[in-house]
């Protein structure tokens, strides 16, 4: 039947059968995800329920149980997403300077808004850590450890192909994630003098002092 015909009497038209395409799991887990995250910075992880999650996310219980089984995997899950605005690792090889792809690593480069954002999570969820061991486990398993490792690796790499001296990838690793992050993230008395383009600035020297010390040294005459 072509768009002009009509249906004949007696022919009811054709419905379409079965419920609505539902998202897949790997993007209903990023949107739920997101919206966990905005419900932990509005009420810290004690008042982040399993069922508001469920409400504001507008799932059943039995399918945000399906996808993360309780709230600390829930929370898990949220700190390994986080990990990934604090640091982009793995990246493709782009051809940029040490200093510039470290830069881009630890997106220094992210506007005002964004870093608030990711700054905020991190922070909350340090201060949270006192109260429930839990959120001190996911914090180093899902975020520290796991950084930490992808830095080294990315370091290593960069030993192989002759961009930096050799030295241990995991120490190095260490010292950098140090240095980066306790300007960015770490609070210390008086510190809130500096503005965020000054926290960036000291973020950027820390790489420059890093990389000085790894660089290849110069051959013996």
């Amino acid at each position: 039947m072509n768009d002009n015909e009509m249906p004949t009497a007696g022919t009811a038209p054709t419905r379409a059968r079965g419920r609505p395409k539902q998202r897949p799991d790997s993007e209903e887990r990023q949107r739920i995800l997101a919206i966990a995250c905005e419900l932990f910075l509005d009420v810290g992880y004690g008042g982040t329920t399993m069922d508001a999650v469920a409400s504001r996310c507008g799932i059943s219980k039995k399918t945000l149980y399906r996808l993360f089984p309780a709230k600390t995997d829930l929370f898990k899950a949220m700190v390994a997403d986080h990990r990934r605005t604090m640091l982009a690792l793995p990246r493709a090889e782009d051809g940029l300077a040490t200093a510039e792809a470290l830069a881009a690593i630890f997106r220094l480069d992210i506007d005002e808004s964004e870093n608030r954002e990711r700054l905020a999570f991190i922070r909350l969820a340090l201060a949270d850590a006192d109260r429930y061991p839990e959120i001190g486990e996911a914090i180093a398993l899902e975020g520290a450890q796991a950084a930490l490792h992808l830095l080294a690796d990315w370091l290593g790499e960069q030993q192989a192909r002759g961009a930096l001296r050799p030295f241990p990838p995991q120490a190095a690793a260490r010292m950098l994630m140090d240095m980066v992050f306790s300007v960015l993230v770490k609070r210390y008395p008086g510190d809130s003098l500096l503005t965020s383009a000054q926290r960036t600035d000291h973020a950027r020297r820390c790489i420059e002092v890093f990389l000085t010390g790894l660089a290849e040294q110069p051959a013996a005459a």
